[in-house]
């Protein structure tokens, strides 16, 4: 069973994007195809890229690089969940990509953003020439919440997206067994 990777990039205090994480996370646990592991950065927090050796090197001197490189190394697929701010993604997703290089290298990634009338689009594509540069492949579909809508603290997906969510789901598994004997 492949692992799915999680990655929600949204850390401030009174997020909503830890409700929407949260669904996310849901979704992929209920769909039963994939093991997951829900990289939650604003629990994680790594620090601002401070190792000595370039990424590419796979030399790592800091716990929390040595610890993050393990993890992402050990995933399949990911599922990156972020909000859109000035037209972009946030800093802690670019931040947590940069740390690594190899680690994602053929590894299928959706995305799931979110934000106003874009529904976080600009950010999602500002995103996509970075994980490219990582030999990362995109899924065809990915989810847009524009104006999240909330009940009791819980994100209410649309139909729409939840339908978008379970196609991104079937495409990362069919990625995952095409590009598995490609990868490093």
């Amino acid at each position: 069973m492949p692992t799915l990777m999680i990655i929600n990039g949204s850390i401030r205090q009174g997020r909503i994007g830890g409700p929407i994480g949260d669904w996310v996370r849901e979704a992929a646990t209920a769909d039963g195809r994939f093991t997951v592991d829900y990289a939650d950065l604003a629990e994680i927090q790594l620090p601002l890229m401070d190792e000595p050796n370039h990424p590419r090197m796979k030399s790592y001197t800091q716990p929390k690089s040595i610890a993050w490189s393990e993890r992402v190394d050990a995933a399949d697929c990911f599922l990156f969940a972020f909000p859109e701010y000035n037209f972009s993604y946030s800093s802690p997703i670019k931040n947590a990509l940069d740390y690594l290089s190899q680690e994602w290298d053929r590894k299928p990634v959706g995305f799931v953003n979110w934000g106003g009338n874009s529904g976080g689009t600009r950010a999602q594509l500002a995103l996509r020439p970075v994980v490219g540069a990582l030999g990362m492949v995109l899924t065809h579909g990915n989810v847009e919440i524009n104006f999240p809508n909330f009940q009791d603290g819980k994100f209410q997906p649309t139909e729409q997206q939840a339908t978008v969510l379970k196609m991104q789901l079937d495409e990362l598994l069919k990625l995952d067994a095409a590009l598995k004997p490609l990868r490093p």
